[in-house]
């Protein structure tokens, strides 16, 4: 016994030592937290940089704050001042033509500072034409602008399963003029929107009523994405709508409705329950033009109880969006809630815990991730194809770990599209990776599969692989929502 137990501590202790020298996500993306000033409560919600250089940070409370030089190797408390205060739930802002406009419960409004000190004093709405009931869960998040001068809106339901208040579980849009313009019905609960590199916008849903897990859902006007609760303002938006869509049946699967209902988008991404998180929020994407590493043009999504950033990416498929999802960095400060991609190539991360808890336990945070210039090994693309799927890496591969089909792991499981609260993993499937052929430049390798399922996530796991400098990839996993077969 005592040999093997110094055998085991021996191994263990080996073990250790390996996993010290691998990489970390801190090798590569490291997180700066910034210094709050003492007694101010900052649940940020939103960023925008200023035309000024400075930075806007939104909270949750209400308030709107500067933050001079945030670029800085060290954020201190004194670089902050407060520009507006007296908000109500600010999640969202968009600086045009001098003014700060932002999305709060009630309305969007913009603010400016006309004099100079350095303190919002002109405060004017734009549009309040949607209505609110006191519930703490009608929240309202908004994009930057579009290429038309709009801002989109999703307006959560005021609970979770229906609402009884004009527009609530609606995107809509507002236009140059102020004007409103139902856009999409369907809306549960979201936690942030964005456009993507293609302008097209999206936003992230909850898990819930007709939501068996988090997703990331296409914007699309005309459409419907998936919760019927809201399908009375159909009577105040016919002229920009149309008919009411028919309702989903409770009980069915995701694909099984879109192909009945015309009017669904399926979400492109589902973010698997209990391991890409349980709580989807702020959406940013890399436009940054390599800035923040080999990830331009994908999407950044957070999730508020795991305090963590995930990276997405999409690609069409039958004239849908669809693809993989894939862990980015964990380790923020407080639950993450606004995320903000710089020209820069800085992302910036804004946390709160307050009403759900969070694994970053401070009840506040306000946070940096930049790129340390190291490019990290990952799988950077997954896409489709009618035999399987095509992984694209950051880095070349060592052939002979990339062609064994033994350092694959697959699995396929969908979520219930039903009527009551959040749905377990079903209808789980083990495809066979058949083969896996190496590219001759080795940064892809195409996996053959038997057994492909449409509208299940293909939960991939490439633990044996490795780059050519023999390291193991950063993370491992993807997950790919294949709502649609790619044809012969």
């Amino acid at each position: 016994m005592r040999f093997l137990l110094f055998g085991l501590l021996f191994v263990s202790s080996g073990f250790n030592s390996v996993l010290a020298q691998s990489p970390s996500e801190d090798d590569f993306y490291p997180i700066t937290r910034f210094e709050v000033p003492e007694g101010v409560v900052l649940e940020a919600s939103s960023f925008q940089l200023m035309p000024d250089g400075k930075l806007a940070v939104a909270s949750r409370r209400g308030e709107i704050w500067l933050i001079s030089d945030p670029f800085a190797e060290e954020v201190k408390a004194t670089q902050f001042s407060r520009y507006a205060h007296g908000l109500h739930e600010v999640l969202s802002m968009a600086e045009h033509d001098g003014w700060l406009y932002v999305v709060q419960r009630t309305d969007v409004s913009r603010i400016k500072d006309s004099d100079g000190d350095g303190k919002a004093d002109r405060f004017e709405i734009v549009n309040d034409d949607w209505e609110i009931s006191g519930d703490y869960h009608e929240y309202a998040f908004g994009t930057k602008f579009d290429e038309e001068g709009n801002l989109w809106i999703t307006l959560c339901l005021t609970g979770s399963f229906s609402s009884n208040v004009p527009y609530r579980g609606w995107c809509v849009r507002i236009t140059p003029e102020g004007e409103m313009i139902p856009t999409t019905s369907g809306i549960r609960s979201p936690g942030g929107m964005a456009f993507n590199a293609a302008g097209d916008a999206f936003y992230t849903d909850n898990q819930g009523p007709w939501n068996g897990t988090c997703g990331l859902k296409h914007l699309i006007p005309g459409k419907f994405v998936g919760h019927p609760g809201g399908f009375e303002w159909y009577k105040l938006a016919e002229k920009a709508m149309g008919p009411k869509p028919q309702e989903p049946e409770s009980g069915s699967r995701f694909v099984v409705e879109a192909d009945k209902i015309p009017e669904y988008e399926p979400p492109a991404i589902l973010f698997p329950y209990k391991k890409m998180g349980h709580s989807a929020s702020g959406i940013a994407c890399d436009l940054s033009d390599g800035q923040f590493g080999p990830f331009a043009g994908q999407l950044f999504v957070g999730d508020q109880t795991f305090s963590t950033v995930m990276r997405v990416y999409l690609e069409k498929v039958d004239g849908h969006y669809q693809g993989a999802c894939f862990p980015f960095r964990e380790g923020f400060g407080s639950g993450t809630l606004g995320v903000e991609s710089s020209p820069q190539g800085a992302m910036f991360v804004g946390g709160t815990n307050r009403g759900w808890g969070s694994r970053g336990n401070l009840p506040f945070a306000v946070e940096r991730v930049d790129w340390t210039k190291k490019v990290p090994f990952e799988i950077l693309e997954m896409n489709a194809k009618s035999d399987g799927f095509e992984l694209v890496f950051t880095q070349p591969v060592d052939p002979e770990s990339a062609k064994d089909i033994a350092q694959y792991d697959l699995g396929t499981y969908t979520y219930i599209f039903q009527a009551s609260y959040g749905s377990p993993e079903v209808d789980h499937t083990t495809p066979k990776v058949e083969s896996a052929t190496v590219s001759e430049d080795r940064m892809s390798v195409h996996l053959k599969i038997d057994g492909l399922q449409r509208g299940h996530v293909h939960e991939l796991n490439a633990y044996g692989v490795r780059s050519s400098e023999g390291n193991p990839l950063l993370h491992s996993q993807a997950y790919y929502t294949l709502n649609y077969l790619v044809k012969e």
